[in-house]
């Protein structure tokens, strides 16, 4: 099959999608066992592979370009969907970073002797099988199946129908990879159909994927909530805010604001709302909003941001809930900080939230109060990344609170078990 494969009907997509589970399930057996050196023998290989093919992956992204702007899909999502030389070279670079950490498998995270002599200890160990259910960004391919192999599980990849030839591209690199290391290439597989019912299909392997990993809008995250027989490890839409207190300094927040919203406004990082003190809203905004303006982002803001600033556009409530993905920002007048995080908890997603101010007390009230994923202090949003982080990269953001939270790299895609060693205890 390859990557143009064309719609088929639903009891093909079915027979299709169990049998890429099943391939999984027993490829995770020998991924499970893999010592740290082959797995990073086979991301090592990878890397190789991907900078060695480099020509085709991007012939094969101008391809899905070509597609994106016939349906004239906006700036913001041919951004995500864009693959360059450089962005080739960072996927190969990730690979090489998540190959060169320490192996998530086999850790001891505990161990305790009972009074009857049973030592009792608790190892880290795979997932299994990961699903990841994916959309436009192709990177995404190269982090998610490395993260995966990295953790010694199985990936099956549901890319976006709009970046398939792109991922099929990064996907054989990966197979390659483990081909090289004597690993089962099913270790990592591509859903190579366009049809949106293997979606379904998919969340409903309950037997043979373990885990399942939706990165996307709103729209496939609650349908993957909604459908899925399988846990889910959620990561939501970003509506990420920037809260600028009276404690401010001016520079540092005209700098910070400017590159939340607009060094890349299609990631889930990029921030969509800024809230202003309303001590220093009238010395602080108008800076801010100049910033902005001149990097060609529109304004929205409430009726106190648009009396200080007259370039400001009205803003409406559903502005406030709104992930832009673009060069649009929102911007609303607050009294301190208590307000700031009462807004942040209503509207935002749980993603990432960062406060600017020279006052640490105040600092404090923000980190601690805001209930996100990821709280900065005097930092930009779009350092919500697992790369970033140290983690070489993520899988997503997890805007839940079970099982992982954050970026989740490889140490998150594992769970544990207890291994209890006796000499003949029996219990009375």
């Amino acid at each position: 099959m390859t990557a143009a494969a064309v719609s088929k009907p639903d009891n093909t997509i079915a027979v299709e999608m169990r049998r890429v589970a099943q391939a999984a399930k027993d490829a995770s057996r020998p991924l499970a066992l893999a010592d740290a050196a082959t797995k990073s023998e086979a991301l090592r290989a990878a890397a190789v592979a991907i900078r060695a093919q480099a020509t085709t992956i991007l012939e094969a992204n101008n391809k899905d370009m070509l597609a994106a702007e016939d349906r004239n899909l906006t700036a913001a999502f041919k951004d995500r969907l864009k693959l360059t030389q450089d962005r080739v070279d960072a996927m190969a670079v990730g690979l090489e970073d998540v190959a060169g950490r320490p192996d998530p498998i086999g850790r001891l995270l505990d161990e305790r002797t009972r009074p009857n002599g049973l030592k009792i200890s608790q190892v880290s160990v795979p997932l299994g099988v990961i699903g990841i259910i994916y959309e436009s960004r192709p990177n995404v391919t190269a982090d998610a199946g490395g993260l995966c192999l990295k953790s010694g599980n199985a990936a099956i990849l549901r890319g976006g129908s709009d970046s398939l030839h792109s991922s099929q591209a990064i996907a054989d690199c990966l197979r390659e990879g483990l081909r090289v290391a004597g690993l089962p290439e099913d270790g990592i597989q591509l859903v190579q159909t366009r049809d949106r019912a293997a979606v379904g299909e998919m969340l409903r392997q309950h037997d043979l994927i373990d885990i399942i990993v939706p990165r996307g809008g709103r729209s496939l995250i609650e349908r993957v909530m909604e459908e899925s027989m399988i846990p889910v490890i959620a990561h939501l839409e970003g509506i990420c805010h920037v809260y600028v207190d009276r404690a401010a300094d001016p520079r540092m927040a005209r700098n910070i604001v400017l590159n939340a919203k607009m060094r890349r406004t299609g990631i889930c990082g990029a921030a969509e709302t800024v809230l202003i003190d309303r001590a220093e809203a009238a010395s602080q905004l108008p800076g801010i909003v100049d910033d902005l303006v001149q990097a060609d982002c529109e304004v929205r803001g409430d009726t106190e941001a648009r009396a200080i600033d007259g370039r400001i556009k009205p803003a409406s409530e559903a502005d406030w809930e709104t992930e832009y993905l673009d060069a649009i920002i929102s911007v609303r007048v607050v009294d301190g900080v208590e307000e700031a995080v009462d807004h942040v908890n209503r509207y935002g997603t749980n993603h990432t939230d960062t406060i600017v101010t020279d006052d640490v007390k105040v600092a404090e009230v923000f980190l601690s109060g805001v209930d996100s994923g990821i709280v900065m202090h005097n930092a930009s949003t779009q350092f919500a990344d697992g790369g970033e982080f140290g983690m070489g990269a993520e899988i997503g953001i997890s805007t839940g609170k079970l099982h992982a939270r954050g970026p989740v790299g490889a140490d998150q895609l594992t769970s544990y078990k207890y291994i209890v060693r006796g000499g003949g205890q029996i219990r009375p």
